[in-house]
């Protein structure tokens, strides 16, 4: 069985985890409660997610899908009102339900706003200035260097919010949950708590090889006509993605070696601007999310304790 890489998001007050089969999301309600839920995932999507450059693609689209439904469901969840004394616990079935409705509305204009930010809007004030600039892969290179402080200055503004902030130390939580695996240590709070934020799969690294790698495809391009460079910018943007998650992939099973540590220490670096200290009741989600789709995969049985857990070998990555 090749080896698989299980993964994750930080939600509003919770961790959603994908693994094999299932995702899982689990979330503290009001009343302090975790509402853990889990679905499938689409065996048509799973059924390309394991060819390369392919896989990119796929599995990007359905973080997003997976994501977006995650952080409505967070939502529904956290607003939430804590039910009466005695009262049944929380269904998470219903609040999915819920978070469901208006998921490709909202999905467009996230992917609008990405393009937008981060594509478009770089390249229109490099043409502003384009006449100045004689070599095109000087203006290419401008416009690279534009989309990285756009990047930069987008994840410390966002990083400012009090409420992003705590989403940001679920974001470790989901970290430290993922390293305590991968290092064979119980799926404890203590435990967790020893392991570091910093993984070098984080969506944030593939941010920043996403711009580094739109830079080195663009100025191949060379400088066609405004209205031609705005069409690569939309067009391969799923193509760049998926070159950056094999490098992201290759890179996190060879992290042992030295020179691929030093490649990644800037994106590694990056990961300090999303990421912030969980305290337990957040790592308590991601090892309750984490914990569902093991065992629905057959490596943590769902009623054993945390501590015991036997992975096959194969699901146990480098670094």
């Amino acid at each position: 069985m090749a080896k698989f890489y299980y993964g994750g998001q930080a939600v509003i007050e919770g961790v959603m985890m994908r693994g094999r089969t299932h995702m899982a999301v689990a979330v503290r309600a009001a009343d302090d409660q975790i509402v853990l839920y889990d679905e499938p995932l689409s065996p048509q999507l799973n059924r390309y997610a394991t060819w390369p450059l392919l896989r990119g693609i796929v599995l990007l689209w359905e973080s997003m899908v997976l994501g977006m439904r995650s952080l409505r469901f967070s939502a529904a969840v956290a607003a939430a009102a804590s039910p009466p004394a005695g009262a049944a616990p929380p269904d998470g079935a219903a609040y999915m339900a819920q978070a469901s409705q208006g998921v490709r509305a909202a999905m467009a204009l996230s992917l609008l706003f990405g393009l937008g930010l981060f594509f478009v809007l770089p390249l229109l004030l490099v043409g502003w200035a384009d006449h100045y600039i004689a070599a095109p892969w000087a203006s290419n290179l401008l416009e690279g260097a534009i989309r990285l402080s756009f990047l930069l200055g987008y994840l410390l503004l966002v990083g400012r919010v009090p409420e992003i902030q705590r989403v940001f130390g679920y974001h470790g939580a989901e970290h430290k949950t993922i390293n305590a695996y991968e290092a064979g240590r119980p799926l404890t709070p203590s435990e967790v708590q020893r392991c570091t934020m910093i993984h070098p799969r984080c969506g944030t690294t593939f941010l920043l090889i996403v711009v580094v790698v739109s830079i080195g495809v663009f100025v191949l391009l060379g400088r066609p006509p405004l209205f031609w460079r705005l069409l690569s910018r939309i067009v391969l943007v799923p193509g760049v993605a998926s070159v950056a998650y094999e490098a992201i992939r290759w890179a996190a099973g060879h992290y042992g070696n030295r020179l691929v540590r030093l490649v990644l220490a800037p994106g590694l670096a990056l990961q300090r601007l999303t990421t912030r200290a969980p305290d337990d009741r957040m790592v308590e989600c991601g090892i309750a999310a984490l914990q569902r789709v093991l065992g629905v995969d057959g490596v943590l049985a769902a009623a054993t304790p945390a501590p015991a857990w036997a992975p096959t070998g194969s699901e146990v990555a480098a670094g």
